[in-house]
């Protein structure tokens, strides 16, 4: 693959895996590389978003600790696949709303359970 993506500046263990301290981030991690092995964006054009969207958290006063690396992956994500038009910013904020819902009604410890699309 020509377009590899670069996975340097993730968070690493001491035997250099990807670190992930919450299972949303690996899930975000797993979307873009999946969007990006289908073909809907190069990974130029991800490292690019991301970088814009870590300089956006920066300028409002993102400490950049490390601590919201993957905040800031999961909004470049959001951005760049509303742009390529791969989801609405209707569907994306329904979808996020139905999320918040879920979590709200889980019990601590428990998986939250997410609806089809459509189902919330």
């Amino acid at each position: 693959m020509t377009d590899a993506p670069d996975l340097s500046g993730l968070p690493r263990d001491d035997e250099r895996r990807p670190v992930f301290r919450e299972p949303w981030e690996a899930q975000a991690f797993a979307m873009a590389v999946r969007l990006h092995e289908a073909g809907h964006f190069t990974w130029p054009e991800w490292a690019a978003a991301l970088a814009a969207e870590i300089q956006r958290a920066q300028a409002a006063g993102d400490p950049d600790l490390g601590d919201t690396y993957y905040l800031h992956w999961l909004a470049a994500l959001e951005h760049l696949v509303a742009a390529r038009g791969l989801v609405s910013a209707e569907e994306l904020c329904d979808r996020k709303a139905a999320w918040a819902a879920a979590a709200r009604a889980t019990p601590h410890g428990e998986p939250i359970e997410l609806p089809p699309a459509g189902d919330a």
